[in-house]
């Protein structure tokens, strides 16, 4: 039996049986009731109450106790291997759950029920509302009952359960960790750059074409990031003929003086329709960065610029900026770009205003 969305996983006996005094109903794992029947194959009557308190012990030949939270709903009954359910109408609470077994010795020896066979061994269980409480065994009468109770018994405990998971999950994490490092490899050519450039995943392109100038720009002030990134849009801009557009210049102008964004800029689909619906935008194509296109449209790759310049990060709006202002100047003109940036740094390290 299952709380939840997700199936639950009845793979480690072991688990839903651990730290508990009964082994017919296990509460070990979360989500999770394991309940044993005496019978191998074919179909056993269950009968499932609801009890708003605790009901009377009924007369049945084994009778145990166990809590079990359920966080949400459903809660569904599941036959082996899902090959049957039926949903509980039990809402979100703790419960305490009572399993009661008649017949669990004459289940087990017949082994298989067959389809129109009489009943063999048959089963109760009671829910009520109840605060969490260790397990118990109430009544224990057949020999299959004690077998299972004596397995939970000598069952690992809850911490020996956690330990053997987290030991078998080192090889795989110790595999995951080997396969992020070889990712970031490939992706920095090399070890991943610590600090912004690490962090900032549009901090890549200028750290692929020009290290130590990204590192400079990683190193500078926020107040001097901030500077780099307002330079950066309206240099990009400039370079793809859209900065004297009037409304592409309110944006400009909105940026320097550190205001929020103007109309159409406030929503990312409405200023790409007002870009393209602008008759006075123009049309030019440059090569990428990587030299693998020769046809990228120059205002596409240059409008984002003015918007990522905005960001309040100051490293992610420099170097988010410079990311699109590399795209839109292209190969061989991000060169042209990087040499005008590397004079504009040096003159705000010097205290000259760029």
């Amino acid at each position: 039996m299952e709380a939840g969305d997700e199936p639950a996983d009845t793979s480690d006996l072991a688990a839903c049986f651990a730290g508990q005094r009964n082994g017919l109903c296990g509460a070990g794992e979360p989500g999770l009731l394991f309940l044993v029947t005496g019978l191998h194959t074919g179909s056993a009557p269950f009968v499932v109450e609801a009890h708003d308190a605790p009901p009377d012990v009924p007369d049945w030949e084994e009778v145990v106790e166990v809590s079990f939270p359920v966080p949400r709903s459903p809660v569904v009954l599941c036959g082996w291997a899902g090959g049957s359910s039926a949903p509980l109408d039990l809402a979100p609470d703790v419960y305490r759950v009572r399993y009661c077994a008649t017949g669990m010795d004459a289940g087990k020896a017949a082994d298989v029920r067959r389809a129109g066979e009489p009943e063999i061994d048959r089963y109760l269980l009671q829910f009520w509302p109840a605060p969490a409480d260790q397990d118990r065994v109430l009544r224990q009468t057949g020999a299959v009952a004690l077998y299972w109770h004596d397995y939970a018994r000598s069952a690992p405990t809850p911490e020996q359960v956690r330990a053997r998971r987290a030991e078998a999950t080192k090889p795989r994490q110790r595999q995951i960790e080997h396969d992020r490092r070889i990712r970031e490899r490939l992706l920095w050519r090399g070890a991943r750059p610590p600090g912004p450039l690490g962090d900032v995943p549009s901090a890549r392109t200028l750290v692929l074409l020009d290290r130590p100038l990204a590192e400079a720009i990683a190193a500078a002030t926020p107040a001097q990031q901030k500077a780099l990134a307002r330079w950066a849009a309206r240099r990009t801009m400039a370079e793809a003929g859209l900065e004297s557009i009037d409304w592409i210049a309110s944006g400009l102008s909105a940026l320097d003086a550190a205001e929020r964004l103007p109309a159409p800029f406030d929503d990312e689909q409405k200023a790409w329709q007002s870009l393209w619906a602008d008759e006075r935008v123009p049309r030019s194509v440059v090569t990428s960065p990587d030299e693998q296109s020769s046809a990228c449209l120059q205002q596409a790759m240059a409008f984002p610029a003015l918007a990522a310049a905005a960001h309040p990060d100051p490293a992610v709006a420099v170097f988010d900026a410079l990311h699109h202002a590399t795209a839109a100047f292209g190969a061989p003109g991000y060169q042209t770009l990087y040499g005008e940036l590397q004079r504009t740094l040096s003159a705000q390290s010097d205290g000259i205003p760029s």
